[in-house]
C-alpha cells in the first residue's frame, strides 16, 4: 500500500494551468490508484480533460473546490 505525500496549500497555489491526475488527487488525499479510477468514472471532485493518452486537471478548478479562490479575493 503505497502513501498520499501532502501537498500544502502554497503547493496548490504555485501549480501550473494543469497538472496530471496524480497531483490533483493528493491535494484531496488520494492516492494514485483512486485518482486516476475517479477520472476513468468520471466522478473526480473537480474537472478532468483528455489530453492525448492521459488525463489533465485543470488548476483553477481544483483550487476553486478546494475553497482557495474564495480565501485569495477575501484577502484581496
Amino acid at each position: 500500500m503505497s502513501q498520499v505525500a501532502d501537498i500544502t496549500i502554497a503547493d496548490v497555489r504555485a501549480l501550473p494551468p494543469t497538472v496530471d491526475v496524480v497531483t490533483a488527487g493528493k491535494a484531496f488525499g488520494l492516492g494514485s490508484t483512486t485518482a486516476y479510477r475517479l477520472a476513468r468514472a468520471g466522478e473526480f471532485p473537480c474537472k478532468v480533460v483528455r489530453a492525448g493518452g492521459g488525463w489533465r486537471v485543470v488548476t483553477a478548478d481544483l483550487r476553486r473546490v478546494l475553497g482557495l479562490d474564495d480565501q485569495e479575493r477575501a484577502a484581496s
